[in-house]
This record gives C-alpha cells, sequence and structure tokens, in this order.
C-alpha cells in the first residue's frame, strides 16, 4: 500500500498536525465513554489530582496551601486514604489529613511565596518502603507577594499589571513550577525549588492581555517518568521573547504558547533549581527559565479559532493529564480547553502517544491531534484527569493516574457561577 493511500485514511486534521513528524506510522487507539454512578467529591480541588500508593494505603492530595492576596490565604491542601482509589475519593471532608507543610516567607526572603498546589506525587523507586515523594506543584504569585528584584531578575514589576479573574480591578497571578520532598508518605513536606519559570521580560502586560487569567509563567503541570527523567507537561502563558508593547504581535505569542514539555533527571529533584531543560524543537536544550518550543499537533490553528492566552477570545489546550496506558501501551493526554476569558471552555479533550521512551529523537512531541473526549454545555470544564478503577487488577498493580488499564474513572471539576464540583459520571474504555 503506498503511503499516499494509507494516509489518505486518516483524518484531514491528524494528517495536518503530524505530517511533520519523520516516520510517523498511524496510530489512533479507540475510546469509548460508558456511563456509570456519579461520585462526587467531598473535598476542594482546583488542580490536577496528585496520588500515591503508601503501602497498601491509596493516599491523594487535593487541595490547595499558602498566601494569596486575591482569594484569600489557604490550608485546604490536606490528603485522605483509602484501601483503593475509590474508598480514597469516596472520603468524607471531616476524614481529609493536613500534612505539615513549609511556611511562606517574607517579601524579599528566599524560600516559598505564594500558593501551591500538588498537581502530581512521583514515588521514588529507591525506597522500597514508598515514603519517599516528590511532588510537582503548580505555584502562583502576584507583585504584591513576590516584587522585582534587580539584583536576581525574579519578581515582578507592577506597572501596566494585566486584570485578573476575580473582579475589576484584581490583579493576574504568574504561575511557576516547583518541586516539594516528603520522606514520611506525604504527612509532611519540605520545599526543594522551582522546576520552572518565566521572568518579568516574557510577562504580557496590559494594554494587550485582555483574558483576565495569568500575566505570564508556565503552570497547570503533569510529570511522568520515562528512564532517568522525569517529564513535565504543563501550560506555557508567556511571550516567546521580551515582551514589548511597541512591538508586540498576537501571532508570535500564540506560535510560542499551548501546552509544552520540558524535563529534568530523578538525581536532581532533591536540588532541581536551575537543572531542568526544556524542549527547542531539536532537544531538551533551553534552561528552565528559557524560550522553549511548545508541541506543535497540541496547538490550535488560527483559523479553527485558536489564539494567545492573553487574547480575551482564546482558543488552546491547556491542563494536561498524562498517564501510561498498559492496555494500549501508550501514553494518554487529558486536557481542557480555553474559548474565552478566565479559561471559558466546556469541552475536554484526548491525544495518544505511543512512544513508551519520551527522550528518543522525536517522540516527546508525536501526540495525536486532540479529539473532543466530552462536551457539556453550561458548565467550564477544568481538570480532566483519568483515575483507577476499584478492580482486583487495579489494586494488585497499584494503579494511579499515572498508570493504568483498560478501563479507568474520568473525573472533571464542573463550574456554574453557582457552584463547583470535582466529580466523575463516566468510566472510559479504550482499545487499539
Amino acid at each position: 500500500m503506498s503511503r499516499l493511500i494509507r494516509y489518505s485514511l486518516i483524518s484531514l486534521v491528524v494528517s495536518v498536525a503530524l505530517c511533520c513528524l519523520p516516520g510517523k506510522r498511524d496510530f489512533q487507539p479507540t475510546f469509548t465513554l460508558i456511563p456509570a454512578d456519579t461520585v462526587n467529591f467531598n473535598s476542594f480541588v482546583d488542580c490536577n489530582m496528585a496520588e500515591a500508593w503508601v503501602g497498601d494505603t491509596f493516599r491523594i492530595f487535593p487541595g490547595k496551601y499558602g498566601e494569596d492576596p486575591l482569594w484569600g490565604d489557604a490550608r485546604d491542601l490536606k490528603f485522605a486514604d483509602g484501601p483503593n482509589a475509590e474508598a480514597a475519593f469516596l472520603s468524607k471532608k471531616e476524614a481529609f489529613t493536613e500534612p505539615a507543610m513549609p511556611a511562606n516567607v517574607p517579601v524579599g526572603d528566599a524560600g516559598l511565596h505564594g500558593a501551591v498546589w500538588f498537581e502530581t506525587v512521583y514515588q521514588a523507586v529507591t525506597d522500597a518502603s514508598g515514603q519517599t515523594l516528590y511532588a510537582v506543584y503548580h505555584n502562583e504569585n502576584y507583585p504584591s507577594t513576590l516584587p522585582y528584584d534587580p539584583k536576581t531578575g525574579t519578581g515582578y514589576k507592577n506597572e501596566n499589571w494585566p486584570e485578573g479573574i476575580k473582579e475589576p480591578g484584581s490583579p493576574s497571578a504568574v504561575c511557576r513550577i516547583g518541586i516539594m520532598k516528603s520522606t514520611d508518605g506525604g504527612r509532611s513536606w519540605q520545599n526543594r525549588g522551582l522546576f520552572l519559570e518565566d521572568k518579568q521580560p516574557r510577562m504580557i502586560l496590559s494594554p494587550h492581555n485582555k483574558s483576565k487569567t495569568f500575566a505570564g509563567g508556565v503552570g497547570d503541570p503533569s510529570a511522568v517518568v520515562s528512564g532517568d527523567y522525569l517529564y513535565l507537561f504543563y501550560g506555557e502563558y508567556g511571550y516567546p521573547g521580551t515582551y514589548l508593547a511597541a512591538t508586540y504581535d498576537p501571532a508570535s505569542e500564540q506560535r510560542g504558547q499551548c501546552i509544552s514539555v520540558a524535563r529534568i533527571r530523578l538525581s536532581d529533584l532533591d536540588q532541581p533549581e536551575g537543572k531542568a531543560r526544556r524542549w527547542d524543537g531539536k532537544g531538551f536544550n533551553v534552561p528552565y527559565d528559557g524560550v522553549g518550543v511548545p508541541i506543535a499537533s497540541l496547538q490550535i490553528p488560527k483559523a479553527d479559532g485558536g489564539g494567545p492566552t492573553s487574547s480575551a477570545k482564546a482558543g488552546y489546550y491547556w491542563g494536561p493529564s498524562v498517564s501510561w496506558n498498559t492496555h494500549l501501551k501508550a501514553w494518554v493526554m487529558l486536557m481542557a480547553k480555553a474559548t474565552g476569558p478566565s479559561w471559558a471552555g466546556s469541552s475536554v479533550h484526548i491525544a495518544f502517544n505511543e512512544h513508551a521512551d519520551l527522550g528518543e529523537a522525536l517522540n516527546s512531541q508525536d501526540w495525536t491531534a486532540p479529539q473532543v473526549l466530552l462536551e457539556r454545555a453550561g458548565y467550564f470544564l477544568w481538570y480532566p484527569s483519568l483515575q483507577p478503577m476499584n478492580t482486583p487488577e487495579a489494586v494488585a498493580e497499584k494503579h494511579t493516574c499515572l498508570r493504568l488499564g483498560q478501563r479507568a474513572r474520568l473525573f472533571i471539576k464542573h463550574i456554574r457561577p453557582e457552584k463547583s464540583v470535582y466529580m466523575s459520571q463516566y468510566i472510559v474504555a479504550f482499545d487499539r
């Protein structure tokens, strides 16, 4: 069969998105959405669900912790246990326990500033007890919590700062990504430092930033292990270079944004600052605070409604959740889709990557074009993830959101003006 005929069997969207990848094979797993009993989560969730098996205990780490001048300081980052995922997710609110967290340090001091959300937990395979955990956290700051320091180039200037999500005049946040470590199964944590960040020159300011989301930065990550590295898939919200109002170009902004990937050696997680490298189009060669290149197949073309994240008419994927599927022998990525300001969007999408080794050649970039997994008019749909089933196999193999089988529970945060709830109403079944 000729190459032309083979390509004719693939949808035009997939062909256009992936034709730049040499040697691309036809790989498009199938998935079925199966209605299931509704599971409503009983504690606060505003991020990916971080989790791990600690011995025979399935432990989850939802919530938010730390200083936040916009929404108020938070103590909602807690953990809950169960003999399996279903039991942990059904935990009552009073069953959640607050871990010991590092304190926010005063403005101007070195240390933890702003609020954090745990997005992924990596469990060190070198610790047979399962007690050593590394949490990848999303961190948000403002010019008031992290003011600009000309000596170090860190922090933000409160000049032409864009408007935020809460109310007229509220400031946008800047997101960064860091690492915390626990040696007691998540009961207490130490801050190890930053994984990735974008600095002041890359912030997108007024009058161009009208999204009511972020001034810039990197955030909403999901991390998986491949070989000797932790690979981080994350949202890129900064300008791909130095933002200057006089020369601002929305097309240039869009080309440098969407879901990107970086990596760090597992051996560097105890001292991560400056160790991560972003993708540059050929390899992982860009410093942790440099300008990388996003995953092309996950970008939305302008003709299809795509746009820069600072636009009030945004069209981009964000909030990736990545897992290895043992049945497909492939990576699965879920993501939300923003179609307006304040992350407005009522659909969840899915993409696949058949390469177990994310470090080889272009493997980390080889994702299928996103497909719609679920649409729900009248809601904002945020933070989709796949979670383990309560089956003997899933328990025996200690499945988590990072490693799953043929069937998995779909959890999504559903948001309406009157309330929001993190819940599951479907099972997703996969096949090749």
